[in-house]
């Protein structure tokens, strides 16, 4: 996956958030066939801890945990500019149409339903990292002009009676 997106400085982190292990252990062993790193925790407040202190490129997030759902979790990282770029798809039993609106409402980029498809997960995982990579490849590219336009502006004239 890493040479897919051209990226050799790291691995794409992907925190996965689900408070049944077996969940847990099923979608990491699963994340095996793509080159990434991977976080666990076991519920929103812990995610929210990881994902200040780790900044994950992806996150795989329960909708139904204990202390926090996964539509709060997506909701304070949408709205808050450090984590707001930060991908997130909902992996959710829920099927409702008004639970799938919840989602959406709260900032989500995709779903996958449980039981989670292997195929449709990576496919959606390998989607979303690229469109990740893209976007900060953007960004960093509009930081780089932005730059060189301020340093070829010419200096501002001196106010007059004074020399520069």
């Amino acid at each position: 996956m890493d040479q897919e997106m051209g990226n050799t400085d790291k691995l794409p982190m992907i925190l996965v958030v689900d408070d049944d292990q077996q969940n847990l252990e099923l979608v990491q062993v699963y994340l095996e066939d793509i080159e990434c790193e991977t976080l666990a925790a076991r519920d929103g407040l812990e995610a929210l801890e990881i994902v200040a202190a780790k900044k994950p490129d992806l996150i795989l997030l329960d909708v139904m945990m204990p202390k926090m759902s996964g539509f709060e979790v997506c909701r304070r990282l949408k709205q808050d500019p450090g984590t707001s770029h930060i991908p997130i798809i909902m992996v959710t039993a829920l099927n409702e149409f008004g639970d799938i609106e919840r989602g959406i409402d709260s900032g989500t980029d995709d779903f996958v339903s449980k039981p989670i498809n292997k195929l449709e997960l990576l496919t959606r995982i390998r989607t979303m990292l690229k469109l990740k990579h893209v976007t900060d490849r953007l960004q960093r590219t509009m930081a780089y002009l932005g730059e060189i336009e301020r340093h070829s502006q010419p200096a501002a004239a001196a106010p007059p009676g004074e020399t520069k």
